[in-house]
């Protein structure tokens, strides 16, 4: 059992392209959002293991020695692939109520506790732990927060147990996890992921363990090969939407106008695979000015495309027309119908254009955020590496 302080990060998501469509079999592409989440595991002796979670008011502890004599044969039914409802039962037992609730508050706790459970119980004495998960990312707008959450989670259990090494040396700050390690990591995050929201792709956590670009199809998910790190601003409309409600719109469409939509569906498929073949050029040769544009008009397809799919809003019309007004292209990301999108920023544009937008984006009550896409994935950290804020937050100052 490791003794030291963890400090681990993990990126959000962004759908670059495919939204919509990859659910009716068509190609995504997924990519690491470089607003990310933070925690710090710290081990010591109290006897108990506090979860703090200061972006949604989470602070719970529980008895070390209260868990080391709970009959935890229910974890060993089933396999790594599913979770039983006995299982989701008696977590809920321990959470303190087996009512079927969708609070996210209470999914971070059930989630946490599978995690602890499931890999702290093989050691001789389960661990006394003390940690807090901070986040950049909001919760609930499509970004793959509960994702980086359960990679965060794994990748620190995981460590602290000695099941993987810790790969970070003396004087490095920042360090990676082989690629065996990293399998593991998303392999539990996924589980993680399915006691938050019952049948996930697996995208969200795998785009958080592995970084940069992802590929999804029918269940396939392939890494792009080095994918360039694009910086973006991404706006928060903070138009509150229901996926499920989303897809059923598409799918009464795909009723109503069969031979329109699975055109609709084609194009935007065309659209995510000539997108991967810009970025593969991006990746094998220094990025061209004649890229960027391509990407642009590439963008405003596929928001004309999702806005005849029925998923657009008045909000993300809005973000566009702003984003247009000074020379930049937008499209949704994720589900549509309000939530977040992002707008690609060229590498030629001056620091006050980029500052110009954002302003005109906030003044109609959004939030927005300059950053880039294709970041690096689930990572470990010296306290020095990490930004003030950040130390100052999974301190609780």
């Amino acid at each position: 059992m490791l003794s030291e302080v963890l400090l681990v990060s993990a990126p959000g998501k962004v759908i670059l392209h495919g939204e919509h469509a990859v659910v009716h079999g068509k190609m995504a592409l997924a990519v690491a959002l470089n607003l990310k989440t933070f925690l710090r595991l710290q081990p010591h002796s109290s006897g108990k293991v506090d979860l703090n979670l200061p972006n949604i008011g989470v602070k719970q502890a529980w008895d070390v020695a209260s868990l080391q004599l709970l009959d935890m044969s229910f974890l060993e039914k089933g396999d790594l692939s599913t979770l039983t409802p006995e299982q989701m039962e008696k977590l809920k037992e321990l959470a303190g109520t087996s009512n079927d609730c969708a609070d996210p508050k209470y999914l971070a706790v059930l989630a946490f506790l599978y995690l602890y459970l499931s890999i702290c119980r093989k050691q001789r004495a389960m661990p006394s732990l003390d940690i807090v998960v901070w986040s950049e990312l909001p919760p609930g707008a499509g970004l793959g927060s509960s994702a980086a959450y359960n990679v965060c989670l794994a990748a620190a259990l995981l460590t602290v147990c000695e099941e993987i090494a810790n790969p970070l040396k003396d004087g490095e700050p920042v360090s990676r996890w082989t690629a065996e390690d990293l399998e593991l990591i998303n392999k539990w995050a996924f589980q993680g992921e399915k006691v938050i929201h019952g049948n996930p792709s697996g995208v969200d956590n795998a785009v958080s363990t592995w970084g940069g670009a992802l590929r999804y199809q029918q269940g396939k998910i392939s890494p792009l090969k080095s994918p360039p790190a694009l910086k973006i601003l991404l706006t928060n409309t903070k138009v509150p939407r229901s996926t499920k409600t989303l897809m059923a719109r598409v799918q009464n469409r795909m009723l109503k106008f069969p031979e329109i939509m699975a055109s609709l569906l084609t194009s935007i498929d065309a659209i995510s695979v000539e997108c991967e073949r810009v970025l593969g050029e991006m990746a094998a040769a220094a990025p061209a000015p004649e890229h960027y544009l391509v990407l642009e008009e590439l963008i405003d397809m596929n928001q004309h495309h999702l806005n005849a799919l029925g998923v657009g809003h008045a909000s993300l019309d809005q973000l566009c027309q702003v984003a247009m007004a000074h020379g930049l292209h937008s499209k949704l990301t994720g589900a549509g119908g309000g939530g977040c999108g992002i707008t690609l920023l060229r590498p030629d544009l001056e620091g006050s254009e980029v500052e110009a937008t954002k302003q005109a984006l906030t003044s109609y009550g959004f939030d927005c955020w300059e950053t880039c896409i294709g970041a690096p994935g689930v990572s470990i950290h010296s306290a020095a590496s990490l930004d003030v804020a950040v130390r100052q937050a999974l301190d609780g100052l």
